[in-house]
């Protein structure tokens, strides 16, 4: 027996490939391993920028002692969650069902068939030890006790993991009305974000509800829920959670002020950020959404960019200490800016002799807008240089499919909002390296790392959020519509269940058979894998012109709507795409070349989740019988099957898309 994680296309599993832990990766062999030996399964699962999973490592997993009793008494197997989400769905699950709550990293105890027994997550080193000897002895000496328990949690497992029902009302504009309702109702007016529990803290980036909230406003003018979502991207961007010098967002705030973040920076997070506030700059003109946007672009593609594609995070830790690389004393800004830039930017930034962070260190903020624009570009970049000659946080260079298609959406919509052409090139390249690399016979993969594919296979998230990426894509560059139309095929033939439309499962028909099939439609840190394939079929049915897509789409939404009706904080992008489908969804069609003024127009001003297209007549499914007027060039403005009468200039393109979508307009009607 041996430690068998070296050659693993997984970070994290590397992280743990010297460990004296006999580790394995979840395989069909490492089971039977443990029915040959008749001992039981130690689970470990996390990923590669959690610091306590960090620290348990360092603590339990690097220590002899508790290796060996990990080897002599189980099969130890380690899954990194990020390439594995359908093992983490099921067995994060039982855990909240055991304990009352989740977290990474997760340590379970299973029989031999992967049924869960005990669980839990972070243990110290003396704590681990004990329960391992508790959990040897319940082994051995009451497995009748072993064997009810885990029967009775895989049955209550198999219970949760029926998801939502298909069927149900079909959407419409009551129901998203009562959900920003209720979404509102929960925010934290004072500091910004939405209230969690009664300390308000910790704080998550409500990253899809932002732009769910921004649809609502668009169709229906509301003021509230554009200030909320002004107040949030405001509070966010001037808080120690965002990073003040380099751009990115980091994973969370452990306070309800957004000072502090937890300093893991993931490209879900800021894929979908950058969305957010990309739109919020395209409607409102915000200078500060508008940097934002820009720094966090900039983030993606030079921190987390690695042969085209994207990466999957930066550490929280540097130097084995959190936050090193970001927090700062006030005599450090002297060192590096002198007296003057010294005392000015610690005053910008909020660092105290007190601090905001351990020891004294302060995380920066900005406090106030700057009053020199030259002079706060001039001290960002001492202070960057400054930084980079800190230990730097390790980043987990594995590529995840569904990631890199948030990221794709969001730096094409980024190119429009902030004419920021380059950001639809590198989008365009990102789309065609996943799809040469990650296709593979015909099916997607989940993973890849150094440019060898995992042998994962793709979840329902994946092909849904990289079909969304290039139906993005084709909109602005005419190419991905048929690669997008064969994802969504694959899609309704293995994940859609035959006996509930609109009801989804998160792994394929023929993936590998789990305890149960996970099935969750519960929009978190990033959106449920039925809601973003909900938003694919969205748009594919008008752009392909096929009633298959749109019909899916709407039973989609439908069986969403007890989310909406009873959950709205955990239906973010179910909201969005609900908004979208409630206001028509739109379509602009565009009879012009592609470097009209009437098609840039459409593209700025077209609300979120509309679909737009330009070239000439029946280049396009929207463009079929569509030509210009009078040889100038025409929009065509539809809503679902109802279309208006074509226009040719942009100030009647306004008018027939509501008048509340001026450009750089405030957006209130």
């Amino acid at each position: 027996m041996a430690n068998r994680l070296s050659e693993s296309t997984s970070p994290y599993l590397r992280q743990h490939a010297d460990n004296p832990v006999h580790w394995q990766e979840w395989s069909p062999e490492a089971l039977a391993e443990a029915a040959s030996r008749d001992v039981p399964i130690l689970l470990s699962i996390g990923y590669a920028a959690c610091h306590w999973c960090h620290v348990m490592a360092h603590e339990s997993f690097e220590s002899d002692d508790v290796a060996a009793v990990l080897n002599d008494g189980f099969v130890c197997i380690k899954v990194d969650r990020e390439e594995r989400p359908d093992l983490d769905a099921v067995y994060m699950n039982a855990t909240v069902a055991l304990t009352g709550q989740g977290g990474w990293p997760m340590t379970c105890f299973l029989t031999p068939d992967g049924r869960p027994f005990f669980c839990g997550t972070y243990y110290p080193k003396l704590g681990f030890l004990q329960l391992l000897d508790a959990v040897a002895e319940t082994w051995r000496d009451r497995r009748d006790e072993v064997e009810r328990a885990s029967d009775q949690i895989a049955t209550e497992l198999r219970k949760m993991s029926a998801g939502l029902p298909g069927g149900g009302s079909p959407v419409g504009p009551e129901l998203c009305n009562h959900a920003v309702a209720a979404v509102l109702n929960d925010e934290d007016a004072d500091r910004g974000g939405f209230f969690n529990n009664q300390s308000g803290a910790p704080k998550f980036p409500p990253s899809a509800l932002l732009e769910g909230l921004l649809r609502h406003h668009e169709r229906t003018g509301s003021v509230a829920a554009l200030t909320a979502v002004q107040r949030t991207c405001s509070a966010m961007a001037r808080g120690g959670i965002y990073d003040q010098l380099a751009g990115g967002f980091a994973r969370y705030s452990v306070d309800p002020h957004w000072v502090v973040p937890h300093f893991e920076k993931m490209l879900y997070d800021n894929a979908l950020l950058l969305r957010a506030y990309a739109h919020l700059a395209r409607r409102t003109g915000d200078p500060l959404a508008r940097r934002v946007a820009d720094e966090t672009a900039a983030f993606i593609l030079s921190d987390l960019g690695a042969g085209g594609m994207f990466t999957s995070s930066l550490d929280a830790d540097a130097g084995g200490r959190e936050g090193l690389t970001y927090v700062w004393m006030p005599d450090e800004l002297r060192s590096v800016l002198g007296d003057d830039d010294g005392a000015w930017a610690a005053s910008l930034f909020g660092v105290t002799a007190r601090g905001t962070f351990e020891h004294g260190a302060s995380v920066l903020q900005l406090h106030r807008d700057p009053d020199d624009d030259s002079r706060f570009a001039s001290v960002r970049a001492a202070l960057s240089a400054a930084r980079a000659k800190r230990p730097q946080p390790a980043r987990d260079d594995k590529v995840v499919t569904a990631w890199n298609g948030l990221a794709i959406t969001a730096l094409a919509e980024a190119a429009i909002a902030l004419d920021r052409p380059e950001y639809l090139s590198a989008a365009t390249d990102c789309a065609s390296r996943m799809l040469n690399l990650h296709m593979v016979g015909g099916r997607l993969r989940r993973a890849s790392l150094g440019g060898r594919v995992g042998e994962s296979a793709a979840i329902l998230e994946d092909h849904a959020a990289l079909a969304t990426a290039l139906l993005t894509l084709y909109q602005l560059t005419g190419t991905g519509l048929a690669e997008a139309v064969g994802l969504l095929d694959t899609a309704l033939e293995h994940f859609a269940d035959p006996e509930q439309p609109g009801r989804w499962f998160d792994t394929a028909d023929d993936a590998e058979q789990l305890m149960v099939r996970p099935a969750d439609p519960i929009d978190g840190a990033t959106p449920s894998g039925a809601s973003l394939i909900a938003e694919a079929l969205q748009a594919a049915g008008y752009l392909t012109g096929s009633q298959r897509y749109v019909d899916a789409a709407q039973a989609t939404l439908s069986s969403a709507t007890p989310i909406l009706a009873r959950a709205a904080r955990s239906g973010g992008h179910w909201l969005a795409v609900a908004e979208a489908q409630v206001r028509g969804p739109i379509q602009i069609a565009v009879a012009a070349e592609p470097s009209s003024e009437l098609l840039a127009a459409a593209r700025r001003m077209a609300p979120g989740g509309a679909v737009v297209i330009g070239g000439a007549v029946d280049s396009a499914e929207l463009l079929k019988g569509r030509d210009r007027v009078d040889g100038a060039d025409a929009a065509y403005v539809c809503r679902g099957t109802v279309c208006d009468l074509p226009v040719t200039t942009a100030e009647e393109l306004a008018v027939s898309l509501g008048g509340e979508l001026r450009d750089g307009g405030s957006g209130a009607v």
